[in-house]
């Protein structure tokens, strides 16, 4: 047998599926976690909005609750839209007997600014609700009409994060995705502390449930032991991923991947075993031509890729030996510098990029390319600055950038000619691991 973690939602139902109970049972399950329901409201809804609203009575709602928790091992629960002071106070009266932690997403306030919920059934929320919470999960406006304050910027979420914890909960997230900024910023506060998290914000419409997605990763990892900064670091990153692969469904804005970590966890083994792969025709066919002195690499991405960790290449490189081109290493994930910060950012333009090569270039090489591919140079100048990233490996990014101009499709060859101390290097991009694989023989072929 095997056993799960359980957890718990009770929340009110998204008949389009992208928010509500059904994007917490998505996001619980992705966590390897049994998720459980408990429904509080029937809402008739698709991606353009909210056509009728139905609430459940109040005594099958607490039903609900426990008949879960009589039977279940219940290690976790949230709460999502509780639309009235009757059912906040069933709610609260039902979970108040469990020690399990409680995250309790406060949907007061619509996207719009509107507010969703009666002064009566704030209070309520405030008082009987939040206090029992392990952890609270406002928006900006919400963390507003909690505190009373004007949020404008981090310091005034790191305020509000701190007087709402001390109103009752034992921790408090303010979700800052409602300031007009490039960088999203998240403030926890915890036992006395708080911890920023930033993320780069994403041009995309498609973040439909993405609050009620954030509180039940947080929940599902809670449910697993995890601690609460730990939890909330997890959750930033799961919703980080699921914001940038968005779903378009619908003719409205679509809601959030809720699955794409767990697919890009289906690829890996696949992924390695297709870079393997390829590494061997290349070594079996001699492509001694088109390895650079730093070694040649081929890499592919996961179908959800976020960063290097999440791109398989070969560590060490493939080098000229004297029997031909040789691997220095296995394909691995996260090993590769270059080749995968060009990749990853050649995806920021276009998601069906997954595969990518570094090779040799010279005058017959941006020949060849030029002739054979859509191929576009750029060049290297004293402007671009510092070209290297975090951990002080070259960065590739700048390349990417300055290739694709006004274009709308990643070039199929970005080559530049090098600098002092700088190798010159064309990088070949591809929609799979075969089409890159014929574009490599097919240049070697020709020089």
């Amino acid at each position: 047998m095997t056993e799960r973690d359980v957890a718990l939602t009770v929340a009110g139902s998204d008949s389009g599926g992208g928010a509500g109970i059904q994007a917490d049972l998505k996001t619980i399950e992705a966590h390897g976690v049994f998720g459980t329901s408990a429904l509080t409201s029937v809402t008739a809804q698709n991606t353009c909005g909210v056509e009728a609203i139905e609430d459940i009575p109040t005594e099958t709602i607490a039903a609900q609750i426990s008949a879960v928790t009589d039977d279940f091992a219940v290690s976790a629960a949230k709460t999502g839209m509780l639309s009235s002071a009757a059912i906040i106070e069933t709610v609260a009266d039902s979970l108040a007997e469990h020690e399990f932690p409680l995250v309790v997403d406060p949907v007061m306030v619509a996207q719009s600014g509107d507010r969703l919920l009666a002064a009566e059934a704030e209070t309520v929320l405030k008082e009987q609700l939040l206090p029992q919470a392990t952890l609270v999960t406002p928006n900006l406006p919400e963390a507003a009409v909690l505190t009373g304050m004007e949020i404008e910027d981090e310091e005034d979420m790191r305020a509000a994060a701190t007087e709402i914890a001390a109103d009752g909960p034992d921790a408090v997230l303010v979700t800052g995705g409602h300031l007009h900024e490039d960088e999203l910023v998240d403030v926890l506060a915890t036992d006395g502390e708080t911890h920023t998290f930033r993320k780069a914000r994403r041009d995309t419409d498609d973040t439909h449930g993405s609050g009620c997605t954030i509180s039940a990763s947080i929940a599902a990892e809670l449910a697993g032991g995890a601690t609460m900064p730990a939890a909330v670091e997890h959750a930033e990153r799961f919703i980080d991923r699921a914001v940038r692969y968005g779903l378009a469904v619908g003719s409205g804005d679509g809601p959030v991947n809720h699955l794409a970590g767990l697919y890009d966890d289906a690829a890996r083994a696949d992924a390695l075993d297709d870079v393997r792969a390829l590494v061997e025709t290349l070594e079996r066919s001699g492509i001694d031509a088109l390895v650079p002195e730093i070694g040649l690499n081929v890499a592919v991405a996961m179908p959800y890729a976020m960063d290097a960790d999440d791109v398989a290449a070969v560590d060490g490189r493939l080098h000229r030996t004297a029997d031909g081109v040789a691997a220095a290493g296995c394909p691995r994930l996260g090993v590769s510098d270059h080749v995968a910060q060009s990749l990853l950012a050649a995806r920021e333009h276009d998601h069906s990029v997954v595969a990518a090569a570094t090779v040799r270039l010279d005058d017959t090489v941006a020949e060849a390319v030029t002739d054979q591919f859509d191929a576009v140079e750029v060049e290297r100048t004293r402007s671009d600055g510092d070209t290297t990233d975090e951990s002080g490996s070259e960065s590739a990014a700048w390349a990417i950038e300055r290739a694709m101009g006004n274009r709308e499709t990643v070039p199929d060859a970005v080559f530049d000619r090098g600098a002092v101390g700088e190798e010159a290097i064309c990088r070949l991009f591809a929609a799979s691991l075969a089409v890159l694989e014929e574009r490599l023989l097919a240049l070697d072929d020709v020089i």
